[in-house]
């Protein structure tokens, strides 16, 4: 077959062009205008940077080894999204709420699902390794009327920095993790221990590239939260150590000043404790949004 005299020719200056003239054009197709777009900068960094074919083949060496570094556990494709504030920008975009409300912040890649649920009251600390925190939290909506029945799941790192599935051998199944249900009043509460800041992952490829680029790769001691009720929208989020020294560089874009709180010493110097305490506000869910 022959070549048309109208047909589009690939070449530098056209390469986007004759790819977006390949898809169907009908109105309403956001999956090919997406593809357009994402295409046309993918082309234009292309002739912009103007790499060999030998360090194109690197780049897509790298995407590959990002795909070989997920599984069950662990989500690098989540952890390169998080890092480049690609996560956090989606959640601004599309979680703008009310003054007063809890904002949110991305999950980050060592969220699990499953965590089984516990009685209020109870440790999620399995192995008893850490300083003891004794948390406490109230969930409401914007009228300060309590929530009763929400699902408050919670997830930390361990007093070295490790989340439980970054360290199976190590900690137990499901370590500091856990589901609570929210009391008549809305409250929760139960005993942990106080989570270490962390450098993000660089044993695999995102941290290693990013590593090299000279990027910072710390996060700021942190809990992370995930609210759900039934006729409000989701909460998830994090709270903050107020005192942490790198609140400023934290790698997902999380920290918000309405997520910092003191981990306050209480009880006397033989029998003390950190305690943190804190409240969730909630906006309930528009009709047709999924939560």
């Amino acid at each position: 077959m022959s070549p048309g005299v109208d047909m589009p020719i690939f070449s530098e200056a056209t390469s986007s062009e004759v790819f977006a003239g390949r898809l169907p054009q009908q109105k309403g197709n956001q999956l090919a205008q997406l593809m357009v777009a994402v295409v046309e900068h993918v082309h234009d960094l292309i002739r912009e940077f103007r790499p060999t074919q030998d360090e194109w083949r690197k780049v897509i060496a790298f995407l590959t080894e990002v795909g070989h570094a997920s599984d069950e556990r662990r989500q690098e494709w989540v952890l390169l999204s998080d890092l480049l504030g690609a996560s956090a920008l989606v959640e601004e975009i599309n979680s703008k709420r009310p003054k007063g409300a809890t904002p949110n912040t991305v999950r980050g890649p060592f969220f699990r699902d499953d965590a089984p649920e516990r009685a209020l009251g109870a440790s999620i600390s399995l192995d008893g390794v850490g300083e003891p925190l004794s948390v406490s939290a109230r969930v409401q909506d914007l009228d300060g009327q309590p929530v009763a029945g929400a699902e408050v799941i919670t997830w930390q790192a361990n007093a070295q920095g490790f989340y439980e599935n970054q360290q199976p051998d190590l900690q137990p199944e499901y370590n500091l993790r856990g589901l609570f249900r929210t009391d008549p009043d809305g409250r929760i509460r139960y005993r942990t221990i106080v989570p270490k800041g962390y450098g993000v992952p660089d044993d695999g490829p995102v941290g290693r590239l990013l590593a090299n680029a000279g990027y910072p790769l710390r996060r700021p001691a942190h809990l992370h939260f995930v609210v759900r009720a039934e006729g409000f929208d989701t909460i998830t989020t994090h709270v903050y150590d107020r005192n942490d020294p790198h609140l400023g560089e934290d790698a997902l874009f999380g920290v918000k000043p309405e997520l910092l709180r003191d981990f306050r010493v209480t009880g006397t110097d033989n029998a003390s404790t950190k305690t943190l305490d804190f409240t969730f506000v909630m906006v309930r869910a528009k009709p047709g949004r999924p939560r």
